[in-house]
């Protein structure tokens, strides 16, 4: 049809727009041809007249249909324009965060400014072995293609990265690089890949720079060869380098860097073994501060510095070398700080002493004086004369700096050869991969000579990408045998010719460069008179006559002739250059070497191969001769050169295109500016592609895939059984322009916008049919709903009428009835009325009667009663007036008596009360009562002094009474002399008069002192009050805690009853850890054995080499030839001795140096257990001598032994429940020696707090009962005391101390008060003859004989509780070190993790077998023991059958065998053990397993017969007590079958029979070892056929590992076979036809999901499940293994499914949704009719399935991004986000999910904790376990058959 057709009404068509680049609009109505303006109508909502080109009337550009934008291959979509492009990109960087699209052929690159989890190991093996279509976009997926093709078609390949600087081609090129060292691996162990990815940071250091438009650009070009051997392994690299940018060393830009490595050095200036270099900050020197920017956000130089020498150490560059070139770099720096002094104007010199250039020549070893001399002067020759000429200021500087860039180039080039030694390999190089990062087109405001040259060689690139793509269309073309027409291009070879050819513009510069006074101008000048006017491509600025202008293939460029002739002479002064060779410094001349040593340009390396020269800023001298030849190559001469051996060397290479892009100028992440991105695709060559691509025939569809897609424009008698003939009827009636289209072999090539068209066609019969639908289903649906409104609305109808006719009805009845009833009612209201009203009227009369005649008898009795109540009233109160006077009277003598009585009992109160009881109550309050106590007793110390005072003042006052009275006698007596002597008597009056002066202070003094005992009496009432108040509140404190802790206690119950459940599940996930991990291990070792036994057969056999062919190998490659072959000849070949020995080496690979500080470890904790039993021991004994000494104590008194021996049971009963309880704590700890039992929580643990609990409570009742019958003793003692009990108050307090409970204190308080209240009279009635001191002794010795006994008790029960508590001590210490363990281990990083995990179970497990081989021994030496009692009775036996036995000779006695027991046994047939001849060991093995046909054993013969038969072999060698039988048969069986298995190791069948037959030998060995624990299910029967001599624990351990060795296998080849299957079967295959229809794939073309000739489907990977199956079950494989095994297999098949569908954009969609959940139910009902749903094997699936779900589920709304948040709980939020990015509409019915939408998802789920790694691990292996199933056969019933020939074989 014509392509005016298509723009109709509502059509979408892109218009040219300044800002934008490209703006979308659609017609508001169809065009017409001969309209001149278009009526569009914008996306911002604006209507726009579109005017067209009068001339040209081209109309704007179609848009694709949203169902083609966001396509992989910008060749798929179906109008091929630059607006389409550039809006798909952006569609896929923008919304869908894909930076990657195939445009045909080249690989566009978009650079993200972002890191990316895109380039992972994982990422790298999903796309190994992939097709280029199959996947998404990808560096890895041209690398891929590269390396494939290089291995299939055997031809060298080269991928080249270009694009502008800061796009990211040195990225793209690392990427690649990484790839192949990954996938390839390296021919050698010197890890080659490492070398050649090292050199990287090294050439990034040396080359790169820091730009205005990239921090890290590439200041030169390279291209990388990688090498390949035969095998298609690395096996080195080579680089070349192309024109490195030398102006920078000494000029940069403003905001822009010199090279990296001068930063490094300045950062690192800070180093010992730098400060020989002299640095300092990078400001400080001229050429690394002109940019002003001297630090790159986010990059440490130092850092930098340390990886660049790491790198130059891993590439063998040594120490000294790297100092020596450390030290060339400082002096380049130093040299720019050169300061020149002008003298004149033609002449300068240095300041003398200068210290940048004297440091400059110390670093280089050169004399100071001459390198001074030669900076200022240069030397002209002429041809008789030389003369040295001084050089002026200008020409000093610009001459200094050509030196620096000289040696900087020098410098570079030397370290790229060293670099290329370091990557050279010995091994012949098969093929290579090249991979050149070179500079992309550039255009700036001033473009020099680096510009010229640049462009220049991607004119040169541009031309082979023309070619080559044109190439490729012309034969697929040819190989679908269309006819071939002439597709225009453009050719940019007069471009080419104007620059290269003879005088083009390279020429006249070097033509120029010869002229003596040649200049810019003048070269300017001849190139305007050669090529001005003469060729279209070269013009002339109007306004410059410096400048020339050529029309490039992307754009026209302006060069500024100023600098040109310098740069290409690159003229540097021979005499600087002497001086450098004549340096001290010995690599400075190595730099400088002749040029003859170096390789020319045309000289051929060793391997073949013609590589590039290097680009040196000028030759050095070589030969005298050669001086002048030498100096006439330019630098544009060279580079020409090398530029023409790079074309012919990616000419003879299959070149592979990668096209980088830098989206924004700012380095914003996920920006995209389309102004610079269409530059750079006009630049690149992408539009040039999409031009070739649309002038033919650029949509191309296979006929199976356009019936697929259009069969709905098909009518059905159109459709026909040849697809080819159906699709021809069917375009020639769509499309009636012949020449849209063209018939191929095997595809349809449609020209540009036909698929558009189709696609319209397809749309509108769809969207026609959905009308026809909708509307028959919603005329359906209304009838329907009419019909049950009308139905619903007849039916309310009848049952409405039919309500209000009985309403009607119940109404009439209703009224009659409450007629009558209203007539009665009435009636007897009105009767009842009036009875109520005659009855109250009589009541009322009766009570108004008796009121009134009641109130006058009550007023006459009133009266009577008053004047009776007055006469007693008078009379009781002249009684109480007296009383009340008597009563008070005796209350006042009460309350003094009562005052004068509690002043006493306060004293008595005070002398008893002590607040040491509350210390024993209140342990809280110890340091206060303490205190308290102090000041107690400080006052009564106090007290009792000045009672003393008070005693001795009485005294002195009863004394002066006693005077006075004795006086007054004699005066009395004398009263006589008294009236003589008058004044004596006067005298004494006043003596006396003084005397009672003193007696009233006594007095006063007294009285203070009574004062102030009644002052701290109250104190002391107040603190005992207080005290009483604190306990309560601690009491009330206590209650409340111990309510606290119950309740606490119940909530750690239960929160560690959920602990228990979730440690228990945690355990299980560690061991399945740990079991993956040991199995890793073993895999591993098992790999290094087969490694190790390859490398011995090539080192022996280097002669049969294969012949190589495309096999893809990994790093880790080993060959499938025999294992084990050398060790079995070897051991066939020794003695006996060395036979035995051999399983112990065969054993599970352990590190010795563990094994033996596992093993010292064993035998320390063996010996502290030791020396606790012995400690434990001497403490029983140590109680029962206690015992036997108590037992022999003769008896003291009656009560008091009884009392003690009673204590004693107590005590000894106590000790025996201790001990029990220590039994049981040991059961418990031994019962589990696993780490967790000591774990809170833990029943052992449990077990242990309860046992400490009771031991401290039973303490406590204990004391409480010893102080108990302390204050019974006080209180006796007490009693014989004298009343003033005062004096004895600190022996009170003591054991008032010692009591702890309130009662105690009460009881004493008690017995104290009522012996105070006894007189002193009382006590001396009752000690009149002193019985009551002779009681009180003997209860003093007979309460210190029990102290005494009680403390001896107690320090015995102390003991043994110190003992308990230092085995618990020791337990939690244990305890603490398995939970310190586990805490490191969950520190530690999750390989380290699983590493610490592995060594503690070694450990545990080694302690085990320690243990178990230290019973073994004990049973050894007791059975060796028996053994010799049996020979001894046997020899005395022999004696006595001497006489009877006189025709036998005593040596044939002893030659006999000798029989243990002569026991009569009846004898049987069978005994199931088989006999076989030493020799015939090897003939047993061969025939039973090397030799072994698994088909014929498997049909024919019972399940493991094999295993049957070697353990029948293994019982009869046990039977014989014959070691070395035994394990040298078992020794070959475990070689042989590795041997088997790794000949035939890729045969599925194999594997799994041999795999059945070694878990079955394993049982076997199991089932009659004779342990308790595997002979539950043996018959008695089969309990007999035990082995009796050996025990073979060791051997069942090899044979595990070498069961678990054979199930990865297995894995290994079922992943092999299923593999090809898994993504064309479960994605690309249409399962259900039609629902899914096939999009326009482009260039690359994907696999195809129609089920042709040879493609997989699900009922291929459903018969392959079912033959692993049955093969599984014929070998008689354990039903727990199988389920493992399908478990595995399930895993593969849902992993390797979803990680094809997370790369893979045209996967995620709606319909594939469907079709993968209809494969996974298909698989599901697999697994119900094998009755296999509880393997596991459907959870595997889980991730898959919830993938499938996201892919149909709304995600518009909120709501639904919740629901896809709880939904896919197994996927990560990686997966989710790729999934919902990649999701992609096949019909233009579906939605793309909106970037607003995701961002929901992303914010939803970011507090969600998973992994961040996109793919899954489709290599992971669950840990295999091998459940113990024995076996019901008996081993007396198996035949062997005769074809196994094992005749030799005897029946025993």
């Amino acid at each position: 049809m014509a392509a005016s057709e298509l723009y109709t009404k509502f059509a979408r068509v892109w218009i040219p727009d300044p800002e934008e680049v490209w703006k979308s609009a659609e017609l508001l109505k169809d065009y017409k041809p001969g309209d001149k303006v278009l009526l569009l109508h914008l996306e911002d909502g604006k209507d726009l007249e579109y005017r067209l080109d009068p001339k040209t009337k081209e109309l704007p550009h179609l848009r694709n249909p949203d169902i083609l934008v966001g396509e992989n291959d910008l060749t798929a979509l179906s109008y091929l324009h630059e607006p389409a492009v550039l809006h798909n990109l952006r569609v896929r960087f923008i919304d869908s965060k894909l930076i990657y699209t195939y445009c045909g052929i080249v690989l566009v690159a978009i650079n993200p400014y972002e890191q990316l989890p895109i380039y992972g190991e994982d990422i790298i093996n999903a796309y190994s072995g992939q097709n280029m279509g199959d996947m998404d976009p990808h560096i890895f997926a041209v690398a891929e293609e590269a390396y494939k093709q290089m291995a299939r078609d055997e031809r060298n390949q080269s991928i080249i990265v270009s694009g502008e600087s800061g796009a990211g081609k040195t990225v793209s090129a690392k990427y690649a690089m990484r790839y192949f060292a990954t996938v390839s691996g390296s021919a050698s162990e010197a890890n080659v890949e490492e070398k050649v990815l090292a050199s990287n940071p090294i050439m990034e250091s040396i080359g790169n720079a820091k730009t205005t438009r990239n921090d890290n650009s590439s200041r030169f070009g390279k291209y990388i060869e990688i090498g390949f051997d035969k095998r298609y392994r690395i096996i080195g690299a080579n680089m070349r380098t192309y024109l490195l940018e030398k102006s920078r060393v000494v000029f940069q830009a403003e905001e822009e860097r010199n090279y990296h490595i001068f930063y490094q050095l300045c950062a690192s200036a800070n180093l010992p073994e730098f400060q020989v270099l002299r640095l300092g900050d990078a400001n400080n020197f001229h050429y690394t501060n002109q940019g002003g920017s001297p630090v790159i956000e986010g990059v440490d130089d130092a850092k930098e510095m340390v990886h660049t020498r790491q790198a130059c150490t891993l590439l063998g560059i040594s120490e000294s070398y790297q100092m020596g070139i450390f030290r060339i770099l400082a002096g380049i720096l130093h040299l720019g700080n050169v300061v020149f002094m002008s003298r004149d104007s033609d002449s300068c010199t240095i300041p003398p002493k200068h210290e940048p250039l004297s440091i400059f020549c110390d670093l280089m070893g050169v004399d100071f004086e001459e390198m001074c001399h030669w900076l200022c002067h240069r030397k002209l020759a002429t041809a008789t004369e030389t003369y040295i000429k001084p050089i002026s200021k200008l020409q000093a500087t610009n001459a200094r700096d050509a030196l620096a860039k000289h040696i900087y180039a020098k410098l570079f080039n030397w370290i790229v050869d060293h670099v290329n030694q370091a990557l050279h390999s010995a091994v012949k190089q098969h093929s290579f991969i090249g991979v050149l990062d070179i500079y992309g087109f550039e255009t700036f405001e001033i473009n020099s000579f680096e510009q010229f040259c640049i462009n220049y060689a991607n004119e040169k690139l541009q031309q082979q990408f023309n070619m080559h793509v044109f190439k490729l269309e012309q034969e697929e073309y040819m190989k679908e045998q269309i006819p071939w027409t002439l597709i225009d291009f453009y050719d940019n070879q007069p471009c080419i010719n104007l620059i290269e050819s003879k005088l083009g513009i390279l020429d006249l510069l070097d033509e120029e460069c010869k002229m003596p006074k040649g200049t810019d101008d003048t070269w300017a000048q001849k190139l305007y008179n050669t090529h001005l006017n003469k060729c279209a491509l070269f013009e002339k600025p109007r306004l410059s006559n410096k400048a020339f202008i050529i029309q490039h293939f992307a754009d026209k460029v302006e060069y500024q002739c100023e600098g040109f002739l310098e740069k290409n002479k690159d003229t540097v002064f021979e005499e600087q250059i002497k001086v450098l060779k004549s340096s001290k410094f010995k690599m400075l001349p190595e730099l400088f070497q002749d040029d003859e040593k170096a390789i020319s340009p045309t000289s051929a390396t060793s391997s073949g191969r013609v590589p590039l020269t290097r680009i040196p800023s000028k030759p050095t001298k070589g030969r005298p001769g050669q001086t002048a030849k030498e100096h006439k190559k330019t630098v544009g001469h060279q580079f020409r050169n090398s530029l023409h051996l790079l074309m012919e060397t990616l000419n003879a290479t299959t070149p592979h295109y990668v096209r980088c892009i830098k989206p924004n100028d700012f380095k914003f992440p996920f920006t995209f500016d389309e102004k610079r991105a269409v530059q750079q695709l006009r630049a690149c060559g992408v539009l040039e592609t999409i031009r070739i691509s649309a002038a033919g025939f650029p949509s191309r569809w296979t006929y199976q895939e356009f019936f697929s897609r259009y069969q709905v424009l098909m009518k059905q008698k159109d459709v026909l059984s040849d697809r080819k003939q159906t699709c021809k009827n069917v375009l020639e009636k769509l499309i009636v322009d012949k020449d849209k289209y063209q018939f191929g072999k095997t595809k349809i090539f449609f020209r540009a916008g036909q698929v558009a068209y189709l696609e319209k066609l397809r749309a509108d019969k769809l969207r026609a049919a959905c009308i026809r639908i909708q509307k028959t289903i919603r005329g359906w649906l209304l009838r329907k709903k009419y019909l049950r409104m009308r139905k619903a609305a007849i039916t309310v109808q009848r049952y409405v009428r039919g309500y209000q006719a009985r309403c009607y009805a119940k109404f009439l009845r209703r009224t009659k009835a409450a007629t009558i009833i209203q007539k009665y009612w009435r009636m007897y209201v009105a009767r009842r009325r009036y009875k109520i009203t005659r009855t109250a009227t009589i009541v009322l009369q009766s009570y108004l009667r008796g009121y009134l005649a009641r109130n006058r008898y009550h007023k006459i009795l009133r009266e009577h009663k008053a004047v009776i109540i007055q006469k007693w009233v008078r009379g009781w109160l002249a009684r109480t007036y007296y009383r009340r006077s008597i009563h008070a009277i005796i209350y006042l003598q009460c309350c003094f008596r009562r005052m004068m009585a509690k002043r006493e009992l306060k004293k008595l109160k005070i002398e008893a009360r002590s607040v040491e009881r509350y210390k024993k109550l209140h342990i809280g309050m110890e340091n206060k009562i303490m205190q308290l106590q102090r000041k107690v007793d400080e006052q009564n110390k106090d007290y009792k002094c000045l009672m003393e005072k008070l005693t001795n003042l009485e005294g002195i006052y009863n004394s002066e009474t006693e005077k006075l009275r004795s006086d007054l006698e004699r005066l009395q007596l004398s009263e006589e002399e008294a009236k003589i002597a008058t004044g004596r008597v006067l005298s004494l009056q006043e003596e006396i008069a003084k005397l009672r002066k003193d007696l009233e202070q006594t007095q006063s003094e007294k009285k203070s002192i009574e004062e102030r005992a009644d002052r701290y009496k109250q104190e002391t009432e107040q603190l005992v009050s207080n005290l009483k108040e604190e306990n309560t509140l601690l009491k009330q404190e206590k209650e409340t805690l111990n309510h606290r802790i119950v309740e606490q206690a119940k909530e750690m119950t239960e929160t560690m009853e959920k602990k228990l459940v979730e440690e228990t599940k945690q355990l299980e996930l560690d061991l399945n850890d740990e079991r993956l991990r040991y199995q890793n291990l073993l895999n591993e070792f098992s790999r290094l054995e087969e490694r190790y036994d390859d490398l011995k057969e090539e080192m022996t056999l280097m002669v049969n080499v294969p012949k190589p062919g495309h096999k893809r190998t990994d790093s880790t490659h080993s060959s499938n030839e025999s294992e084990y072959t050398f060790s079995s000849e070897i051991a066939e070949s020794e003695d006996i001795p060395s036979r035995t020995e051999e399983p112990s080496e065969k054993k599970v690979p352990l590190d010795m140096s563990l094994f033996l500080k596992l093993q010292k470890r064993v035998t320390e904790l063996e010996q502290e257990k030791q020396v606790m039993q012995d400690e434990l021991d001497r403490k029983e004994e140590q109680v029962l001598r206690s015992k036997a000494k108590e037992e022999e104590r003769p008896q003291i008194r009656g009560a008091e032994l009884e009392y003690e021996s009673l204590k004693r049971q107590e005590l000894e009963s106590e000790n025996k429940k201790l001990k029990n309880e220590l039994n049981e704590l040991r059961k418990a700890l031994s019962e589990k020696s696993a780490p967790e039992v000591t774990a809170p929580g833990a029943p052992a643990y449990r077990v242990l707090m309860e046992q400490l609990t009771s031991v401290s409570e039973e303490l406590d009742v204990r004391k409480e009962e010893v102080l108990i019958l302390r204050s019974q003793l006080v209180s006796q003692k007490e009693a014989i005391q004298p009343k003033n009990t005062m004096t004895d108050s600190t022996i009170l307090l003591e054991d008032v101390q010692k009591m702890k409970d309130k009662g105690e204190i009460a009881q004493a308080y008690i017995g104290l008060k009522e012996t105070n209240r006894s007189s002193a009279m009382d006590c001396h009635e009752l000690n009149e003859d002193g019985e009551l001191l002779l009681v009180y002794e003997g209860l003093k010795q007979a309460n210190r004989l029990l102290e005494s006994q009680l403390q001896s008790q107690k320090r015995s029960h102390e003991n043994e509780a110190e003992a308990l508590r230092g085995e618990i001590q020791s337990l939690k210490e244990e305890n603490n070190r398995q939970q310190q363990l586990l805490a490191q281990n969950l520190q530690l990083p999750p390989e380290a993790r699983i590493e610490a995990s592995l060594q503690h179970e070694i450990t545990r497990l080694t302690n085990e077998n320690l243990d178990l081989m230290e019973q073994l021994e004990k049973q050894d030496k007791t059975v060796r023991k028996l053994k010799k009692q049996l020979k001894v009775f046997a020899k005395k036996i022999g004696e006595l059958e001497v006489g009877q036995m006189e025709n036998i000779s005593p040596g044939q006695i002893i030659d006999e065998p000798i029989r243990p027991v002569n026991i009569p046994r009846k004898e049987k047939d069978f005994q199931g053990m088989l006999e076989y001849k030493k020799e015939d060991e090897q003939k047993l093995v061969k025939n039973l397993i090397l030799e072994l046909k698994p088909r014929g054993v498997a049909v024919n013969l019972i399940p493991g017969l094999p295993a049957y038969i070697l353990f029948m072999c293994v019982r009869h060698a046990d039977y014989l007590n014959d070691d070395q039988k035994v394990r040298s048969l078992l020794t070959s069986t475990i070689n042989s079958i590795k041997k088997v298995l790794k000949k035939r190791g890729d045969d599925f069948e194999t594997v799994s029979f041999w795999l059945s037959n070694t878990c079955r030998f394993l049982h076997c060995l199991k089932q009659y070892s004779g342990e308790e624990g595997f002979m539950k299910h043996n018959t008695s029967r089969q309990n007999e056929h035990c082995l009796t001599n050996f025990d073979l624990a060791e051997y069942r351990q090899v044979l595990s590992d070498l069961a678990i060795q054979i199930y990865q296998q297995l894995v290994r080849v079922l992943e092999n076979i299923l593999q090809p299957m898994i993504v064309s079967g479960m994605l690309e295959h249409e399962t259900i036809q039609g629902v899914s229809g096939v999009k326009p794939t482009g260039l690359r073309k994907r696999t195809s999901s129609i089920a042709d000739e040879g493609t997989y489907t699900l009922d291929s990977i459903l018969r392959q499940l079912n033959s692993f199956h049955s093969v599984m079950c014929q070998h008689g494989m354990d039903p727990e293994l199988i389920k493992q095994v399908v478990k595995q297999m399930f895993y593969i098949v849902g992993a390797v499914t979803l990680n094809n569908l997370l790369l893979r954009k045209d996967m995620c969609s709606w319909s594939k949704g469907m079709q993968i959940r209809y494969n996974v139910s298909q698989l599901e009902e697999w697994l119900r009719d094998k009755n296999l749903m509880n393997s596991g094997a459907k959870e595997t699936l889980e991730p898959l399935i919830q993938a499938a779900q996201l892919l149909q589920v709304k995600k518009k709304t909120d709501d639904d991004a919740e629901a896809i948040c709880s939904m896919c709980n197994a996927l990560t939020t990686a997966q989710i986000v790729k999934v919902l990015n990649l999701y992609t509409p096949v019909n233009e019915f579906e939605e793309r999910v909106s970037v607003s939408f995701i961002r929901t998802i992303q914010m939803r789920l970011r507090d969600r904790k998973d992994s961040p790694q996109l793919l899954m691990d489709a290599k992971h292996i669950f840990p295999v376990t091998f459940p113990f199933n024995p076996s019901s056969l008996a081993l007396e019933t198996i035949q062997i058959p005769a074809s196994l020939g094992l005749g030799f074989i005897s029946r025993v």
